[in-house]
């Protein structure tokens, strides 16, 4: 069983945290969003807060608006649909306009995955481990290349100051010459020629 869409397009940046929200992670695990709820609630002692939390209004409002403006940017490939239809429109059929969705960090969907306790749950956790693997691989990555980046700017200003240096104590040394001082002929004296 492979998930229907890239998991990692589903992985938010919530509160300097990576994580997945409550609907598309029940949509991974193949149950309602709102039995992925009712069954967290049941076992809310294996959710601490570094697993679990919900959004804030204001991190809701802006999550809208972020979905609503990258999806009218981002065209997506026919089989990849993005389930963000439900959050942008927030019927009562999905969401009501008081709810706020649930982020679960990496731990989180992992332990949800063992109280759903479902063949697809089990067998989707391992794909949502790997994404949430993938990308702290390319955080890494990125941290690497960005520290090489800055000890790449580094040496060149060094050798940028450098440089100056030698170009300002050679400019002298190419310069032309100044020109000699002209000499000034003397005119001759007007000779009187005695008889």
């Amino acid at each position: 069983m492979k998930p229907k869409k890239p998991i990692e397009s589903l992985i938010l940046n919530i509160r300097n945290q990576k994580v997945i929200l409550d609907a598309d992670l029940a949509e991974l695990y193949d149950v309602p969003t709102k039995r992925l709820n009712e069954q967290v609630k049941r076992n809310a002692n294996r959710f601490p807060e570094d697993f679990i939390f919900q959004l804030t209004a204001l991190e809701w409002r802006n999550l809208k608006s972020r979905i609503a403006t990258s999806s009218l940017e981002t065209p997506h490939p026919e089989d990849v649909v993005p389930n963000w239809s439900q959050f942008a429109t927030s019927s009562k059929r999905h969401r009501g306009a008081a709810y706020r969705p649930t982020a679960f960090t990496e731990h989180g969907a992992i332990m949800a995955a063992t109280i759903l306790n479902s063949p697809e749950a089990v067998a989707m956790s391992v794909f949502v481990v790997r994404a949430f693997m993938q990308m702290r691989e390319q955080l890494a990555a990125n941290a690497a290349i960005l520290k090489r980046l800055a000890e790449i700017d580094k040496t060149l200003l060094e050798h940028d100051s450098a440089l100056r240096a030698i170009w300002t104590k050679l400019q002298p040394l190419l310069a032309p010459p100044p020109e000699p001082p002209k000499r000034h002929r003397l005119q001759p004296r007007n000779r009187i020629n005695f008889p």
